[in-house]
């Protein structure tokens, strides 16, 4: 049985420190995405890794805290106005609905962007109907307890 999300929500994220963080519902995106910044490739120890920071200043859940993972890939992503980028990768956790699911996020720089976080169809499909009409019914599931 699918579990019914609305267009907005709130959900945790254990590995990147984030916990009720606000993110879009967005069934136009094949692939989830974060909000970061200083995206970079690094070298150590004769392994690639990636690194980045979370957010940006303005964020109220900015704590300037950088983020290095061992797993990841990279990927061409056409965002909405056409363009096509490549884009880093990571495979991380995020909780909702009370339920822990794997999730793949790409990491992008979405500053102008209202929502830190997107949530595509390659994360809903299978799992998720979406209704438009409704918003945080894992949040309010959350607290209902």
């Amino acid at each position: 049985m699918k579990i019914t999300i609305g267009r907005v929500d709130k959900a945790d994220f254990p590995e990147l420190s984030l916990s009720e963080i606000d993110l879009k519902v967005d069934s136009g995106a094949y692939t989830s995405s974060i909000h970061c910044s200083n995206i970079k490739e690094i070298v150590l120890n004769d392994e690639s890794l990636i690194q980045f920071t979370l957010l940006d200043p303005e964020h109220p859940f900015y704590n300037n805290k950088e983020f290095t993972f061992k797993n990841y890939s990279s990927k061409i992503v056409k965002s909405s106005n056409g363009i096509s980028e490549k884009r880093f990768m990571i495979q991380t956790e995020i909780i909702i609905f009370n339920t822990t699911f794997p999730i793949y996020l790409t990491l992008s720089e979405r500053k102008d962007m209202k929502f830190p976080i997107l949530l595509g169809r390659k994360f809903l499909n299978k799992k998720f109907v979406i209704d438009t009409a409704k918003k945080n019914l894992s949040h309010k599931l959350k607290y209902k307890k």
